[in-house]
């Protein structure tokens, strides 16, 4: 099973909300499992930002394993078809903004062996909605279903410390990850991905 396929199956198994179909038509119609996951870094590779998410499904899957864990970021009785529907949804969809983000390009590097300038694929930013990583992703998956409250400040939280309303002083942080632990999780699961599964891929 290849990387899109096993994405739609995950997809079509656990998320049943109204408009998730039209979000996968969505998914299916535009780049998301063509497109890289980075310019550069992790997963900079036509399919990467698929694998990507499916490697952050994973690990999330794996951190919420722990009972404990899992009790701190979903209300007590939460049927787990409802949960393993918020988990689903937070870490397949959570880089959806990188949805027709990156376009092909190259760019000059030096031959270690050579040392000699070559011209070398590459794959650079055309941001075409410039409203912010999480918040964009937010924005478009709302187009087609309604996000609960974990699963909206999860996805909007993802980048942790990187993300550039921090950056910039933004002190919303902690007390989103303090009322919704799931977020906190999600931030885990993509820095996991993303430097330990995902090195030189």
């Amino acid at each position: 099973m290849d990387y899109k396929e096993r994405f739609i199956e995950v997809f079509k198994d656990n998320i049943h909300r109204d408009g998730s179909d039209r979000l996968l038509s969505y998914l299916e119609r535009s780049d998301f499992f063509t497109a890289p996951a980075s310019t550069r870094f992790h997963l900079s590779c036509d399919g990467g930002l698929c694998i990507h998410s499916l490697n952050v499904y994973d690990r999330l899957v794996q951190l919420l394993d722990n009972q404990a864990d899992k009790e701190r970021c979903f209300p007590a009785g939460t049927p787990d078809e409802e949960v393993n529907e918020m988990v689903a949804i937070s870490a397949l969809l959570h880089d959806l903004c990188k949805i027709h983000f990156y376009q092909s390009s190259t760019r000059n590097v030096k031959n270690p062996d050579t040392g000699r300038w070559e011209t070398v694929p590459t794959y650079v930013i055309n941001e075409r909605f410039p409203i912010g990583h999480g918040e964009k992703t937010n924005f478009i998956i709302q187009n087609y279903m309604k996000l609960k409250p974990e699963e909206a400040i999860a996805i909007r939280w993802h980048m942790g410390e990187f993300d550039n309303a921090v950056k910039g002083g933004d002190r919303s942080l902690n007390k989103a990850w303090e009322k919704y632990p799931l977020g906190f999780m999600l931030h885990m699961a993509d820095m996991m991905a993303s430097h330990l599964d995902e090195v030189d891929k």
